[in-house]
């Protein structure tokens, strides 16, 4: 019997199997929001994300525009 240690394609394999397999989730759709009800009347809403302000705006031909 041999008292070598296994080579690393041996050690790979191994871990293969000691994976656990994920329960399988189902996808959440994303959250949406009507850009009128977002809005609230305004032309322009700042957000915050991060610590940063951002502001959403929408154009006079109905776009919105995000700049930081």
């Amino acid at each position: 019997m041999s008292t070598r240690p296994p080579t690393s394609a041996a050690k790979a394999t191994s871990s293969q199997h000691a994976t656990v397999p994920a329960m399988a989730v189902a996808p959440v759709p994303p959250l949406r929001v009507d850009s009128s009800v977002l809005m609230g009347g305004q032309r322009v809403l700042e957000i915050v994300h991060l610590g940063e302000v951002y502001r959403l705006q929408t154009t006079r031909f109905g776009k919105l525009i995000l700049t930081k």
